[in-house]
């Protein structure tokens, strides 16, 4: 029997407009509670009759980011294709020719794995609105895009999916990460992190560190590094303390950023006087990434530090890490990031505290655990200073250079203050001779100073 094809096309048609009239009059009729019920119920019962399974993937689980999601952002990114119709693109000024590109909420990517089809789609909900409140005044409460992945394929490849696919996606999307990673700085403001792209070009090849110590440094971050099956076997969170102290001017900051670009880690700048309290400091530590460096620097002047007959008072009280909203960041509040419970809430990461002052740090901050290395940047060293005029003039020898190392031995100079007649001139003899200058007239004033010392000492001696 033939079929009529005008007659197929009427009755599609006729029931095309049925559909229409009977969804107007619902949504003209019904409550929009009703609509939302009816809807929700339509959509169970549909993905009843379906054999996919959904996993879904939050960009946050809880308060700490979700390394899966960030993974399966990176992951995605190389696997655009003609149908994908809307992707978001991020370049910073300083950037030359990298872009950040992500798939666009409501896109779907397939991806294909052993055979097997994996559709991705990247969506967003609003969550509730966060009241929030400060020393009993109310502020306006804020609501949160909360963004996730929603992965589906056939239930039947539920252990292929978990065991196999998701791994592989965590391993790619590390290697891609690494091959084209821009380094961030981010900042503290409020609960959360605002970043910028980090381009400090510091290495440990420009730093003019004492050779020795460059290489224990060095070793120890290599080591660090290397060792996550080991910090699992001794049941530690792998993570590793420095604390760099000395004179203001030796190379603190261009240290961390050494370290960063020897790593490709990202940097997390915690300024504690922006932290009301350790509630706070807690939600922020916890969205610390991993492969990070969290810095706090000079904390000798950042944290109450209470005294220890204080602490050993309030430490069998409930209320020694108090959170509530009246409360400072305390030293107390601080060690407990540093190496309690919360410091398990990543992998990978560097803690460094900066200081100027270390006798004005509280001993319990310092012991291994906390601080595992203690780095002291001195005032600027013979070798230091070749490597400075290397960096600056690409020098390697000079007749002047004699007598600024027997000075620079004899007086103190920081690196910052060597760089600074170092970057005055292109003319390297003109440099130098800037150099020597301001050493041996350093030199003459510190003799002066000895001199006058001893006749004063004299004089008292006598009276």
């Amino acid at each position: 029997m033939a079929t009529d094809k005008p007659a197929l096309l009427a009755t599609a048609a006729s029931i095309a407009a049925s559909a229409v009239l009977i969804r107007t009059l619902t949504s003209d009729l019904l409550p929009s509670s009703i609509q939302e019920y009816l809807s929700e119920k339509f959509a169970c019962m549909i993905e009843s009759l379906s054999s996919d399974l959904t996993i879904t993937v939050d960009e946050f689980d809880g308060a700490a980011t979700n390394h899966m999601y960030k993974a399966a952002e990176s992951y995605l990114a190389t696997k655009l294709n003609p149908s994908t119709r809307h992707i978001r693109v991020s370049k910073q000024e300083e950037d030359t020719d990298i872009f950040e590109v992500t798939i666009d909420r409501g896109q779907e990517i397939i991806d294909l794995f052993e055979g097997i089809k994996f559709r991705w789609r990247s969506s967003s909900r609003d969550t509730k609105p966060r009241v929030n409140s400060y020393r009993g005044h109310y502020m306006e409460p804020t609501t949160m895009e909360s963004k996730f992945f929603e992965l589906k394929f056939h239930k039947k490849h539920k252990d292929t999916a978990l065991k196999s696919y998701l791994p592989f996606v965590l391993s790619k999307a590390k290697a891609v990460k690494e091959e084209v990673k821009t380094l961030k700085l981010c900042t503290n403001d409020d609960y959360e992190w605002d970043s910028v792209n980090l381009h400090h070009p510091s290495t440990f090849e420009t730093m003019a560190l004492d050779a020795e110590l460059k290489r224990e440094v060095m070793e120890d971050l290599a080591r660090f590094v290397k060792r996550k099956e080991y910090y699992k076997r001794v049941g530690k969170a792998w993570k590793r303390g420095y604390l760099l102290y000395g004179p203001p001017g030796t190379g603190k900051s261009s240290l961390v950023a050494a370290m960063a670009n020897l790593l490709r880690f990202d940097i997390y700048n915690l300024e504690l006087t922006a932290v009301r309290n350790n509630s706070q400091l807690r939600s922020l530590l916890a969205r610390v990434a991993n492969r990070s460096i969290l810095v706090v620097e000079d904390i000798d002047c950042a944290v109450n530090f209470e005294s220890r007959d204080k602490r050993k008072q309030l430490q069998n009280q409930e209320d020694s890490f108090s959170d509530s909203e009246d409360s400072k960041v305390t030293l107390s509040g601080l060690l407990n990031f540093v190496d309690g419970l919360w410091s398990s809430c990543g992998d990978e990461r560097i803690i460094i505290f900066t200081t100027n002052y270390k006798d004005k740090l509280d001993p319990a901050l310092l012991r291994p655990g906390r601080m595992d290395m203690h780095v002291h940047m001195n005032y600027c060293t013979p070798t230091g200073f070749r490597v400075l005029v290397s960096n600056y003039h690409s020098l390697d020898d000079h007749q002047l250079f004699g007598d600024i190392e027997g000075l620079i031995n004899e007086v103190d100079i920081t690196p910052a203050e060597v760089a600074e007649e170092m970057m005055k001139t292109d003319d390297a003899e003109v440099a130098l001779q800037a150099l020597q200058k301001v050493l041996k007239e350093r030199k003459n004033k510190e003799l002066k100073e000895i001199k006058v010392d001893k006749t004063e000492k004299e004089e008292n001696k006598d009276h």
